[in-house]
């Protein structure tokens, strides 16, 4: 099997695929825990193993998710992986179709939504789980002043910085490495 790449998508139909909460999570259940059967994917979820399998479907249809045969212990036993290490897309490869950027817009909104969904329940988090984090978590933000072209040398430069620690070998040092959410947006706008 080759190294998953991210995947650039120019599909509306792969985007309608992925503008779902549920199935929005299940890739992020993917990408934290590897390959899943369905029973694993409703367990990681809290949802039941018949709406997790057809959201699984709709996600294969979309060519987001291949099986992994090679995990499974006999016949009956069906594991998925993401197709792809991630995915992306820019609103400006569906301006010619207003249906298709439509598609693009309500993704990219729902996007937007889990991010900062995950980043309210780290708020809401027990006191005693945020002290055990210490001064790791953080926010920031800056407004600067950039032309079209040093905007997209920054996002270059901030996702290679997050691909680099993504794609880190995990110390086998004995301590305990939970799942840790990180975005960052770089968008023009008035203060």
């Amino acid at each position: 099997m080759t190294e998953p790449t991210v995947r650039q998508v120019t599909d509306s139909r792969v985007l309608a695929a992925l503008a779902h909460p549920l199935r929005r999570r299940l890739m992020d259940v993917l990408k934290v825990h590897g390959p899943c059967t369905v029973g694993l994917l409703a367990e990681h979820s809290d949802q039941a193993p018949a709406n997790v399998s057809h959201h699984l479907r709709v996600l294969a249809a979309a060519d987001l998710l291949v099986e992994a045969p090679e995990l499974a212990r006999d016949r009956r036993e069906r594991w998925w992986r993401l197709r792809d290490r991630g995915v992306r897309w820019s609103t400006t490869d569906f301006d010619g179709d207003p249906s298709d950027r439509a598609v693009a817009d309500a993704a990219g909104s729902l996007n937007l939504e889990r991010h900062a969904e995950l980043v309210r329940a780290w708020h809401a988090a027990s006191d005693e789980t945020r002290a055990a984090w210490g001064e790791g978590p953080f926010s920031t933000d800056k407004w600067l002043k950039l032309t079209p072209d040093e905007l997209a040398q920054l996002s270059q430069e901030v996702i290679a910085l997050f691909a680099r620690w993504a794609d880190r070998p995990v110390p086998e040092d004995g301590r305990r490495r939970e799942p840790v959410f990180l975005f960052a947006h770089g968008v023009p706008a008035r203060p």
